[in-house]
């Protein structure tokens, strides 16, 4: 029943698309459009969710559409039940958010048309049970989502990315049409349930998992196949933006653990070598290069890219503890990960919103231009503060429960017999220590640059507060990061029946222990208390300033403020969020960022400005991308002679050409 009406739920999304090629026409067509996908992804969602909390049996549909013999198969189990509830619920908070949003669209045919097919190719892909279907998904929702970058194709920036994410989705279809081939097998089994039926051997089961890495990772956001995230994010519009990071990217998640965790079968120990050094890499990259951006939409594309990294540390923990056959150990991995797939698409969505909100506001994404909008958006800069203390994990928000349970399945590492992963381990815990810190000086960048401060130009200092559909998303996503974050259990407990049907074990009921703590292994090893840390903030704050208002004094003591020693009234003298990033460009500048900085200072007695310019370089693209691209070019050149041939010429080269392959078919056979 719940697989029918997701199937529903698509077709009506689908025809919500087709008829937003003429309702984008008149202004009222997009609250129709958003409307109408608030409603298709609020059904969708109730569905998912019952079917997960009854723990209902997995149902499965067949259409008479598709490969022949095999048609198009669709299940729905717990898994795909619980990335449902993860993309419908984006989808309707982000539907929302458009209707008040997307007045300000000056693009509407380009966007509503596409918005509600987005949507309705994720819930595809997940509720997909053959590689056909799965394929034709994923590629559905790649080619809508990347005509939504391109809503605004004019921008020579807007143009690139789009270009670039289109190359990068067409690699990563490919490496996953090469997985599903040899998990089929030369019996041609396309359909899911005989992949599962007939696993691989060790050989290809490895192989299968690196093609997954690829695939799914280049859609996630592993470095180093994730240059397509910091240019398709701020090109495209605010919520599809929110949809992309907090969602798109768990569909990818999701396609890595369906094919990783269900169709391969057991996996070897040193696979999770892999895992787990791609994500470490992923996270601390990816926080630092946010670190160092005046973009505001781009700072968090790159923080999606350090949340993606801690997420695959918990899958590759999950995978090493499960090789090792660590039941217990390999459901707190599997939870923590889970969780954090749920709590970045809740935090994840509401900074995107921010940022929308203060992009229509002020019409910049340039933090150097921004500042003191605290003043002049209140109700934006306390929400947007909600997203930044949870994605730094502060406690008592969401984002502290799933990266400490990910660092409680870390510490059950020595436990593993393996010593490659013994030390290996240990180095991921550091990077994810690490990438955490760095996440809150991110954030407190961020939002110190943007919310605090005096406004530095005068779009900031005109800035007003937001339409109330926007706020409306906004207070409900701060209020779901409150709430899983105060009583995780009840997520954890929600998560039980997904990680049961992986790993075949799960973690003991968290809901009904003493004041809503969680214990993820035993209490006398750890247990975390979120409504104890709440009750503690709240009666520690009071208590604080009720003694300083108490005891301080009456006097009202006025002197020049500090101005980094100089009490200049100029704006500019503000820190900057280059000024921000200066000491962590300094030490991370040669070796991760390639930084090329440029003084021009005029000499004794000229009256012109100095001049410093700063460039920041992926070596992603220095070492892999530009060569590639280069390469190709110069193949391309190469072959272009062969237009201009003669008749005799492509003759002999038709004759050689067929001579070549019946060699090679001779020597197969």
């Amino acid at each position: 029943m719940s697989a029918c009406i997701g199937l529903w739920c698509v077709a009506g999304l689908l025809g919500i698309a087709a008829a937003g090629i003429v309702a984008g026409r008149w202004a009222v067509g997009t609250t129709l459009i958003y409307g109408a996908s608030l409603v298709a992804s609020l059904v969708g969602l109730a569905a998912a969710l019952w079917h997960l909390l009854a723990g209902a049996a997995p149902e499965t549909l067949s259409l008479a559409l598709g490969l022949p013999g095999i048609g198009a198969i669709f299940r729905l189990d717990a898994l795909a039940a619980f990335f449902l509830i993860v993309a419908n619920l984006g989808g309707a908070v982000a539907s929302l958010y458009a209707i008040g949003y997307g007045r300000h669209d000056t693009a509407r045919l380009r966007v509503l048309p596409y918005f509600p097919a987005y949507l309705a190719g994720m819930n595809l892909v997940v509720l997909a049970d053959d590689a056909f279907s799965f394929l034709v998904a994923w590629e559905f929702m790649s080619l809508s989502s990347w005509a939504l970058v391109m809503a605004n194709h004019r921008a020579p920036e807007n143009a690139r990315a789009g270009y670039v994410y289109l190359v990068m989705a067409t690699c990563g279809t490919l490496a996953l049409l090469l997985a599903f081939g040899l998990l089929a097998g030369p019996d041609g089994g396309y359909g899911f349930a005989a992949m599962r039926a007939h696993h691989p051997d060790t050989f290809t089961g490895a192989l299968v998992l690196l093609l997954a890495l690829a695939g799914a990772g280049s859609k996630a956001g592993l470095v180093p196949l994730h240059v397509w995230l910091p240019l398709a994010h701020p090109a495209a519009p605010s919520h599809v933006s929110a949809l992309m990071s907090g969602v798109m990217t768990k569909i990818a998640i999701y396609g890595f653990i369906r094919i990783v965790f269900d169709l391969v079968g057991e996996p070897v120990w040193w696979s999770s070598l892999i895992v787990l050094a791609v994500a470490a890499i992923t996270a601390v990259v990816g926080i630092l290069y946010a670190l160092m951006q005046n973009d505001l939409k781009r700072l968090l594309a790159y923080s999606t890219v350090e949340n993606v990294g801690i997420i695959f540390i918990g899958l590759g923990l999950a995978l090493a503890f499960r090789a090792s056959h660590m039941d217990l150990p390999a459901a707190l991995a599997l939870t923590a990960a889970l969780f954090h797939v749920f709590n970045h698409s809740l935090f994840k969505s509401l900074l995107f919103f921010g940022a929308g909100a203060v992009l229509t506001s002020t019409g910049e994404r340039n933090m150097e231009h921004l500042g003191g909008l605290i003043h002049r958006m209140p109700k934006t800069a306390a929400l947007f503060l909600v997203g930044c203390a949870s994605i730094s994990a502060l406690p008592p928000l969401n984002g502290f429960v799933s990266e400490w349970l990910t660092f409680q399945a870390i510490l059950v590492g020595p436990g593993l017999p393996q010593w490659g992963l013994r030390f290996m381990i240990p180095t991921v815990g550091a990077l994810l220590a690490l990438s955490a810190a760095l996440a809150a000086a991110c954030f407190v960048k961020a939002y110190g640059v943007a919310f605090l401060g005096r406004p530095r130009t005068p779009q900031a200092e005109g800035a007003q507060e937001v339409d109330r559909f926007s706020l409306a998303a906004m207070f409900i996503l701060a209020g779901l990061c409150f709430i899983a974050g105060v009583l995780p259990g009840l997520f954890i407990d929600m998560l039980g029946p997904v990680v049961k049907d992986i790993v075949g074990a799960r973690m003991p009921v968290q809901t009904f222990l003493p004041w809503a703590s969680i214990v993820p292994i035993a209490e006398t090893r750890s247990s975390y208390n979120g409504l104890l840390i709440l009750l503690f903030l709240a009666v520690s704050g009071t208590l604080a300033a009720m003694f300083i208002h108490r005891y301080a004094t009456r006097a009202t003591r006025r002197s020049d403020i500090w101005d980094c020693g100089y009490p200049d009234p100029s704006v500019a003298a503000q820190y900057s969020s280059s000024s921000f990033a200066m000491p962590i460009r300094r030490v991370f500048g040669s070796t991760v960022f390639m930084v090329r900085e440029t003084v021009d200072m005029p000499r004794p007695g000229e009256m012109r400005a100095a001049h410093f310019h700063v460039k920041v370089l992926d070596p992603a693209w220095r070492y892999v991308y530009g060569p590639l691209a280069r390469a190709v070019m110069r193949t391309a050149v190469t072959f272009n002679q062969l237009q201009f041939l003669t008749i005799r010429s492509y003759l002999t080269l038709v004759f050689a050409t067929l001579v070549l392959l019946l060699l090679v078919v001779a020597a197969w056979r």
